[in-house]
């Protein structure tokens, strides 16, 4: 309905995390089922770096093919309800099932699954409660919607701030290793480096 990336991340133990899964069609939920099948996976958590409809389509199919809770961001508990969420910005309503909410995360929490760890950088300005799930041991960091490949997230949806997405960019995002691999939620890959040398809203 809406391009957006969800992400399954493992290691050679075989545990995943899903983060944003926003697997809407059937086809899409087929496709996810079918890399963690090929691949021997287990999913051990769903990870979620804000709770705007577009990254929550699928929690309930996640929900009920492996049990997992979405786990958000206290600040986005809120923004859980994906059929108010479409009627509120899209002026329509949708027949879609509806996940529990499961663990809210905060600032002080770890993710840990396999051999990795994931610690949760707040990044709020396109929603109160969107995150940033980095792993600092691989330099790797997953962004949802606050900085995508040489631009970044709106700000003006029900919880954004500009004020608070410049401070999460310049203030956070821009202090990671330069190396950092940048996994958004729309659009391809890129660089905390790039960002910073090409992406105006960073400096």
């Amino acid at each position: 309905m809406l391009q957006e990336n969800c992400y399954v991340v493992s290691d050679e133990t075989q545990e995943a995390v899903i983060i944003d899964c926003g697997a809407y069609y059937d086809e899409e939920r087929q496709a996810l089922s079918n890399y963690i099948t090929q691949h021997h996976l287990t999913p051990v958590r769903l990870l979620c770096t804000h709770g705007h409809f577009d990254h929550n389509f699928g929690n309930a199919f996640i929900w009920q093919t492996h049990g997992l809770k979405p786990e958000v961001a206290a600040e986005d508990e809120g923004l859980m309800d994906i059929r108010r969420q479409m009627r509120m910005m899209m002026g329509t309503d949708i027949d879609t099932e509806q996940a529990p909410t499961g663990r809210l995360l905060g600032a002080d929490d770890v993710i840990e699954f396999g051999n990795h760890r994931f610690i949760i950088l707040p990044t709020p300005g396109h929603s109160r409660g969107s995150v940033t799930f980095y792993c600092e041991a691989e330099h790797v960091a997953f962004t949802g919607d606050t900085l995508f490949r040489m631009s970044i997230g709106r700000t003006d949806f029900e919880g954004g701030s500009w004020t608070e997405m410049i401070h999460s960019l310049t203030q956070v995002l821009a202090k990671l290793p330069a190396d950092t691999k940048v996994y958004p939620g729309h659009g391809e890959s890129t660089t905390i480096g790039e960002e910073l040398q090409y992406n105006p809203y960073m400096r």
